[in-house]
């Protein structure tokens, strides 16, 4: 008896522009503010590569800010709304009409394979972050008030959000633990991680460096 796949689901990047002093604000030091900048400009661009190397009934783009260069074709851009960031999620969820997967820009590492998912057999997708956070979220029916008034930026935040699917009676896979770029000390890990893409050769570029 041959399983039927899915179709593509929505791919959602939520996303800052990269400007100095707006980004990666936590590199610095030991980088300069537009170091900083830099490294989450090369960041998102290999995020959004793997994104468009995915199959995907849509991509879109989640933005704080305006689009540059770094965006490549074939990305719908959307404003993000105003609020704490549960609410900025919920909203990006709330303009799919069918299964997606949010990520954001922190983890370059990524690939088109990991960002592969079938709901067939579940009901949501969790991608853990190595800082209690989350990495990824993928709903089959993606209804905001999953997210709304989930703590965020803590060490609990991914705990939380999980127990909140489980709760709502969701089937739950779990993706990979992923490290999120924060630190210095990040950078230099997932670099490490993901040695030819993008953030790899502009962390080398930094005149100021890491010691590893």
């Amino acid at each position: 008896m041959s399983t039927r796949r899915q179709p593509p689901v929505d791919l959602l990047v939520i996303a800052k522009e990269p400007r100095p002093g707006r980004v990666k604000t936590r590199l610095t030091p030991p980088f300069t503010p537009q170091e900083a900048a830099e490294l989450a400009e090369a960041a998102l661009a290999d995020t959004l590569e793997a994104v468009a190397q995915a199959p995907a009934a849509r991509r879109v783009l989640v933005l704080d800010g305006a689009p540059g260069p770094w965006l490549p074709p074939g990305f719908e851009v959307v404003p993000q709304c105003a609020g704490g960031l549960d609410e900025r999620l919920a909203a990006a969820f709330a303009g799919c009409t069918g299964p997606a997967l949010l990520i954001g820009m922190d983890t370059p590492q990524i690939s088109a394979d990991l960002l592969t998912v079938d709901f067939a057999g579940c009901d949501a997708w969790f991608g853990p972050a190595l800082d209690g956070g989350f990495w990824a979220l993928g709903l089959a029916d993606p209804d905001p008030a999953l997210l709304r008034g989930v703590p965020m930026s803590v060490p609990h935040t991914g705990a939380v959000q999980r127990a909140r699917l489980v709760e709502a009676g969701l089937r739950v896979r779990d993706l990979p633990p992923l490290r999120d770029v924060d630190t210095a000390e990040d950078a230099a890990a997932v670099a490490a991680e993901a040695p030819h893409g993008r953030f790899a050769a502009r962390l080398a570029r930094c005149t100021t460096g890491v010691h590893q």
